[in-house]
């Protein structure tokens, strides 16, 4: 019965789990079909199946016990088929070869696209603000894998991770007879939400403000793939991406050609850093996200261009990360504001010009 219904079947459901490594206790959230939260190892295996997967193999094991004592962002989605149950099986069989496999997807996906549509979310929560060690990382977890189910009988599922791949320490405690005990427990990086509760940041309502403001023109640039490579990548690779969020939302590609751009009243002909910059200042509302701007692009360009480069601060670090996740707050807040918006250029070009005021 159960083959006969997934060969008819025209949707299936997946379960994407990925880790927060590192991360400090967290509530309960809920937004969208995406949850944070923390599992036991009965609702785990609930979830993944582990009787399913030494069908496959013997050797595989989803440690649950271990991975309970992470938090999880759980991102769900219903999809259609979009292939053959034999495609679905072995997909190898029906890969076409004639066409060009080296070829490069220059905005190729960290995480499965739902994942990264989540995390957006997620990553628009102001971590860096409540991070109580900003030097060791302004991000408040890591998410190094997602480990994705597939309720269709035909896919194979994949080799589950290892919790060895997540960070741990070991703790000695003091038994009730006097011995001294060695565990293993997860590495946290302390957390204060004292300040601020994290479900007024990220609940059904954002969620649903976030989904709807992405389908304005504001979004047609790759900002969120910019934003989430921000937070997948380490050291300067990060820091170039935030600033490459902050191009990618208020730049035009007339920007960089002194012909197509036009001529600004008492401004001459500026080019494309200082449109970015002022734009900005009208965006946030203040002069000094322009001047910050200005300063942080040097950097990015001495690096980009072979300069000397001193390290780069902790302050300019968080500073790049907050101008990027505050630029995307406000484009959201405008998009939605402006559900008819029709022009993404227009509305730059109106913005430039209210930002020359600031500047």
């Amino acid at each position: 019965m159960r083959l006969d219904a997934a060969f008819q079947a025209e949707r299936h459901k997946r379960t994407h789990l990925c880790p927060l490594d590192l991360a400090d206790s967290l509530p309960d959230l809920w937004f969208g079909p995406n949850n944070i939260r923390k599992f036991s190892a009965t609702e785990l295996d609930d979830i993944v199946d582990p009787v399913q997967l030494t069908r496959f193999n013997p050797n595989w094991k989803f440690d649950s016990q271990a991975f309970a004592k992470f938090s999880w962002l759980v991102v769900r989605e219903e999809v259609a088929f979009n292939c053959e149950p034999g495609a679905r099986a072995l997909p190898i069989f029906y890969t076409d070869f004639s066409a060009d496999l080296g070829r490069i997807d220059p905005y190729q996906a960290h995480f499965p696209s739902d994942v990264e549509a989540a995390l957006v979310a997620v990553l628009l929560v102001p971590w860096e603000d409540w991070v109580e060690m900003a030097e060791v990382d302004w991000r408040a977890f890591r998410i190094p894998w997602s480990y994705t189910i597939d309720d269709d009988v035909f896919t194979r599922p994949v080799h589950p991770p290892s919790p060895d791949t997540l960070s741990w320490e070991s703790q000695i405690y003091t038994d009730d007879e006097g011995e001294d005990v060695e565990v293993d427990s997860p590495v946290v990086l302390p957390l204060d939400i004292a300040v601020s509760d994290p479900s007024m940041w990220l609940n059904e309502q954002t969620w649903n403000d976030l989904c709807s403001a992405q389908k304005s023109p504001l979004f047609q640039a790759p900002i969120s793939h910019f934003f989430i490579r921000a937070f997948a990548t380490d050291g300067v690779d990060s820091f170039l991406a935030h600033i490459m969020v902050l191009e990618a939302a208020l730049g035009l590609h007339d920007d960089h050609s002194s012909s197509k751009r036009r001529t600004l009243p008492g401004r001459g002909n500026p080019g494309a850093t200082f449109r970015v910059a002022t734009r900005l200042s009208a965006l946030l509302g203040t002069k000094a996200a322009g001047e910050n701007f200005h300063r942080l692009f040097d950097l990015r360009s001495s690096y980009l261009h072979g300069r000397q480069v001193d390290p780069i601060s902790t302050e300019d670090r968080i500073l790049a990360r907050r101008l990027a996740r505050q630029t995307i707050k406000a484009l959201c807040k405008l998009a939605l504001a402006e559900p008819m918006l029709q022009s993404r250029d227009d509305y730059l070009e109106d913005l430039l010009d209210a930002g020359l005021s600031l500047r």
